[in-house]
């Protein structure tokens, strides 16, 4: 499949499916189910910063147009696309990564996506849930919905990502 119509047939299903069906669930005790951040995992090594960010605007700024979050999804996915590559540096392979491989877990291993996907999830919920209640009186209530809508999120992203993602052909 061309590569570029892969990537935005992930945007667009991962786009739809947080604004169609996981923000519009209501589990209770502040859980929001987030699996978008799943994208910016999934695209290739070699992305520059600056047009990363481009494109997690874009995903954010549709994400809060349809609903109506005002910024709070903007905000934390290119928070994310901007803390990428720090990330990436940090639990980088010791022969680094190849250009054109996807972050995914059956090509770069259960190990490294999770302490990477998990390090961005981190991020991302921290920061979301500090803008959307922005008091710090509420600090524990912050930490209650990072630590409910984290674990949630992170398996549901590899649901998603067991669906969608193509495994590798064995050789």
């Amino acid at each position: 499949m061309n590569t570029f119509l892969k990537y935005s047939l992930r945007f667009i299903a991962l786009m739809f499916i947080q604004t169609l069906i996981l923000n519009q669930l209501e589990l209770g005790w502040g859980i929001q189910l987030m699996v978008y951040p799943l994208l910016l995992v999934l695209l290739p090594f070699d992305i520059d910063t600056i047009p990363l960010m481009g494109i997690a605007f874009l995903l954010g700024f549709g994400i809060d147009a349809m609903s109506n979050t005002y910024g709070l999804h903007t905000s934390s996915i290119v928070l994310l696309a901007y803390m990428r590559p720090i990330i990436y540096k940090m639990y980088a392979p010791r022969d680094g990564y190849e250009n054109f491989a996807d972050g995914n877990i059956y090509e770069m291993g259960t190990r490294w996506f999770v302490f990477v996907y998990g390090s961005m999830l981190i991020i991302h919920h921290l920061w979301f849930f500090t803008m959307e209640i922005f008091r710090i009186t509420d600090f524990f209530f912050i930490m209650q919905k990072t630590l409910l809508s984290l674990p949630l999120s992170f398996i549901l992203s590899l649901l998603v990502q067991a669906l969608f993602v193509a495994k590798p052909k064995e050789r």
